[in-house]
C-alpha cells in the first residue's frame, strides 16, 4: 500500500471516529441512567483520542485530515445520535454495536495491511477500544432486555 493509499484508509478512520466522537457526546444527552450517560460521554473521549491519534499519523504521513470528514461526520454524529435516542435504549445500543463492528471490521483489514510498526500498534489499540466498547454496549443490551422480559 503506497503512501496516498494509506492516507486515504486513514481520512476513513478519522471521518468515522469524528461521526463516532459526536454520535456518543449526543446519545449521553438523551438517556437519564447515570452510568450510561457517563459511559457514553467516556467513549466518546476514547473515540476523540482515536481522531487525535489518526489526525497526528496522517500529517505524520504528509497528508491532511479530510475536511470533508471534519465537516460531515459530526453533522451526521448528531443527528444519528439524536435519532437513535428516540429508538429507546435498547435499539440504540444495538445502532452503537453494529458501528462499533464496522469500525472493528476495517480495523482488521487495515492493520494486516500495515508494515510501520508504530501505525500497527495505533490500530491494534484503536481496534481493541472499538471491541471493548462493543462488549459493553451488548452486555448492556442482554441486561436491559432480561429486565424488560424481552428475548434477544
Amino acid at each position: 500500500m503506497n503512501t496516498q493509499q494509506l492516507i486515504k484508509k486513514l481520512n476513513w478512520f478519522y471521518s468515522l471516529e469524528l461521526n463516532q466522537v459526536e454520535l456518543y457526546q449526543t446519545q449521553s444527552k438523551t438517556v437519564n441512567d447515570i452510568y450510561l450517560k457517563n459511559l457514553l460521554e467516556r467513549v466518546s473521549k476514547i473515540e476523540q483520542g482515536h481522531v487525535d491519534n489518526i489526525s497526528d499519523y496522517i500529517f505524520k504521513l504528509g497528508g491532511k485530515p479530510t475536511l470533508l470528514g471534519e465537516v460531515a461526520a459530526p453533522v451526521t454524529g448528531v443527528i444519528a445520535g439524536r435519532v437513535s435516542g428516540w429508538a429507546g435504549i435498547i435499539n440504540m445500543l444495538k445502532s452503537d454495536i453494529i458501528l462499533e463492528q464496522k469500525a472493528i471490521a476495517d480495523y482488521q483489514d487495515l492493520v494486516l495491511k500495515v508494515s510501520d510498526k508504530d501505525l500497527f500498534n495505533l490500530l491494534w489499540s484503536n481496534l481493541i477500544d472499538e471491541d471493548l466498547h462493543t462488549a459493553w454496549f451488548a452486555r448492556k443490551v442482554e441486561e436491559l432486555a432480561a429486565m424488560a422480559g424481552v428475548k434477544q
